[in-house]
């Protein structure tokens, strides 16, 4: 152990969802507490999903009724807790003559998510004939339509943001985080954990932590964080590929979301209206290639465009259509066999008691039950450490953005720097946090000033992400911070004006502010489908 340091009670690898939501959790209940990520927060596999907060009304389909039942109640749970960032999702699901599916199927899973959701705080289901289908949704394919059913789920437009406020709860609960810093070594003592070791990037500086309990959150990468330890383990990660495909506003786009049985292979697929475009996906194929370079493949996207054109015939999308896309991981149980949608989506809190005292393994996880994996993660950090540790506080405790909307709103409008489209975009980032970059507006008068013709960002955004959402790179604050990389145009105009202002922030030299462009390119660029 090294000499002379204090003890952190818990070390986190990992800053997505499961990790970040571990680490609000610990600290709030008194644990000193640090989380690190090879990259920027939210970089892996918390970004990849559909972006949806669900029931999972298809693990039904599997029997994992307690799955459905815990979702349903943490979508209640988010939608209290960060208003702000989870919005009501209308889903519409087209039946159709040649689907697996039928209305009486559909509708027996419709009442069984209703009955799984009592309390819930969105309308029950609705089952429409085909009439009126096509009338609720003209651009929809009529011919076969048998009829629909139509519910609520919830959507997080930026699990980014979700992420971070996770993270700045956290930080504001004592916790410490390190992003860009690669975890090397998981150092034990008589069996049990005694330290890790990491290397910060930003200088490729080496240091050591004393830790009593390391859980290691790492998604996809779970595996690779074990080979640091000095005992080896069975493989635990037996991940899946999703692939997404974002495109405009097409011929006969609809209203509501749609979850569709797809033809080719009847796995149910989505197209969402999101971020002012289209998001739709997702895939499930076995991986076991590179996880630092996934990309969705050819393949991929021509199964998404021709089951969208399927179901909405007047879209006739192609890969011009695209504005980008993204792909990754799901850090699912590993299984020799069987089909990918039939692995369970139950996280699993493994206690690695072979490979050393006081590590734990998170497998599995979703955006949507990250806050209950956190709880039951705690109680198991305070039983291995035979600690009585605080109730969880997390149920009802708002997120740092759901405090304080109106007030943020107004103060936005009293700075007369941004348009309507602009003040409901900063709410939509930042929550009542957005005050704060208000009051930062009007202590630095040089960065109250927008950056677009649109008066939808402003120059001080850039300065409070890095003084204040811990962003290190360009990309951290484009894609994970101001959320404009995920626009139509990934937010290209803005990048050399936005390089300006980090630059002067962190005093980067020419070649720094070049390199750092370039990164940022490079990254877009990697999400383009050519």
């Amino acid at each position: 152990m090294p000499a002379g340091k204090p003890k952190f009670d818990l070390a986190i690898i990992g800053a997505g969802i499961n990790g970040a939501g571990i680490a609000r959790d610990a600290a709030l209940r008194g644990l000193r507490v640090i989380i690190i990520d090879k990259d920027d927060m939210c970089s892996g596999c918390s970004a990849i999903s559909s972006r949806l907060i669900h029931g999972g009304l298809r693990y039904l389909e599997y029997g994992e009724i307690p799955l459905v039942y815990e979702s349903l109640h943490e979508r209640r749970c988010l939608r209290l807790t960060a208003e702000h960032l989870v919005k009501p999702l209308r889903i519409c699901i087209p039946i159709f003559d040649e689907a697996r599916r039928g209305p009486w199927l559909i509708r027996l899973g419709m009442l069984a998510y209703d009955l799984l959701s009592i309390g819930k705080k969105v309308p029950r289901h609705e089952m429409l004939n085909a009439t009126e289908t096509s009338k609720a949704e003209p651009g929809l394919r009529s011919e076969g339509l048998r009829a629909a059913a139509r519910y609520y789920d919830a959507q997080v437009t930026f699990a980014e943001r979700l992420v971070l406020e996770n993270l700045l709860a956290a930080r504001s609960a004592g916790a410490e985080i390190r992003t860009h810093c690669k975890v090397t070594a998981i150092r034990t003592s008589d069996g049990a954990v005694d330290s890790l070791v990491y290397v910060d990037s930003s200088d490729n500086s080496e240091h050591e932590l004393p830790v009593t309990t390391i859980v290691n959150a790492a998604g996809p990468w779970v595996d690779r964080v074990l080979e640091k330890a000095p005992v080896r383990t069975d493989r635990h990660i037996g991940g899946t590929k999703g692939s997404h495909i974002i495109v405009g506003k097409f011929d006969g786009a609809p209203r509501d979301a749609f979850y569709v049985e797809a033809a080719a292979d009847g796995r149910p697929f989505f197209i969402i209206p999101w971020h002012g475009q289209y998001l739709i996906g997702t895939t499930d194929i076995r991986y076991d290639e590179d996880l630092d370079k996934i990309r969705a493949s050819r393949d991929e996207v021509d199964y998404l465009l021709a089951e969208t054109n399927r179901v909405f015939p007047a879209a006739r999308l192609s890969t011009s259509d695209i504005h980008y896309a993204y792909a990754g991981v799901r850090p699912l149980p590993h299984r020799e066999e069987g089909p990918e949608s039939a692995i369970t989506r139950r996280h699993i809190i493994k206690v690695n008691r072979k490979v050393a005292k006081g590590l734990i393994s998170i497998v599995g996880g979703k955006l949507t039950t990250y806050r209950n994996l956190a709880e039951q993660t705690v109680n198991k950090v305070a039983r291995i450490q035979h600690r009585k540790l605080p109730p969880c506080r997390t149920r009802d405790a708002l997120l740092p953005g759901a405090w304080g909307l109106d007030r943020a709103e107004e103060n936005l409008r009293d700075l007369q720097l941004l348009s309507e489209q602009g003040v409901a975009r900063l709410l939509a980032v930042y929550g009542g946090r957005a005050a704060a970059i208000c009051a930062l507006c009007k202590d630095e008068g040089a960065l109250a000033r927008s950056l677009d013709t649109e008066e939808t960002v402003l120059a001080a955004e850039v300065v409070f992400a890095i003084r204040e959402e811990f962003a290190q790179t360009l990309t951290d604050i484009v894609f994970r911070r101001l959320m404009i990389g995920l626009d139509a145009d990934q937010g290209r105009p803005l990048y050399t004006a936005i390089a300006d202002l980090a630059a002067a922030e962190f005093e980067w030299s020419p070649e720094e502010k070049s390199r750092q462009l370039d990164a940022m390119v490079d990254y877009s660029e990697s999400l383009r489908v050519s």
